[in-house]
């Protein structure tokens, strides 16, 4: 699909379910797409978002199950809940350092996962982030990051360490549950609060 560039914005739901698009590309004017835009895209391998959009929504790519890699626009300042839920092909992601916020349960689910950056103004790593990315190896936590809610790596089976920053003050509960590899965490004197 082709969206011409007469199009400013994109609905709700405007894509969602439809199981044999694979590819769509958006003009500049775009500057708006909606919550569950391409959510249940199951074909969609490739898709260009418009350097003008500023938010990510809810559900904006979940169950995207052929999707195998996206740059986020540089923009970009919030990713939304379950944004990449489910994309279990998604395999490379480049968050740009504009974004301040990732939704609860945005990668959830992202099987194919190898690594991740994230940004330095974030300040939270919501509840079931990165749950059951099953292939993550590499995570880079900033030294903005205070709070690691719960169930936030929970399941990522090959991740075999993390470096947590000194800002941190609280791990939340199963924020490590079944991360079988694990075999090196350092606590930073700053947390008070673990579980």
């Amino acid at each position: 699909i082709l969206i011409p560039s007469s199009v400013t914005s994109i609905g709700v739901s405007a894509f969602k379910g439809c199981s044999l698009l694979t590819e769509i590309s958006f003009p500049s004017s775009v500057t708006e797409i909606g919550s569950w835009a391409f959510d249940e895209c199951k074909a969609l391998k490739k898709i260009n978002l418009p350097n003008s959009i500023k938010k990510i929504k809810g559900r904006f790519f979940s169950g995207c199950i052929s999707l195998v890699e996206l740059n986020i626009p540089s923009l970009v300042t919030s990713i939304g809940p379950s944004a990449f839920s489910k994309c279990y092909s998604l395999k490379n992601i480049t968050i740009p350092e504009s974004v301040t916020e990732i939704g609860a349960w945005a990668f959830e689910g992202c099987s194919s996962l190898l690594k991740i950056v994230i940004p330095p103004s974030v300040t939270v790593i919501e509840e079931n982030t990165f749950k059951d990315c099953s292939s993550l190896i590499e995570i880079s936590i900033p030294s903005t990051v205070q709070m690691i809610d719960e169930s936030a790596f929970e399941k990522c089976l090959k991740l075999k360490e993390i470096k947590l920053p000194r800002s941190l003050t609280a791990i939340r509960y199963r924020t490590f549950y079944k991360c079988y590899s694990l075999t090196h965490v350092t606590i930073p004197y700053s947390v008070t609060l673990i579980g």
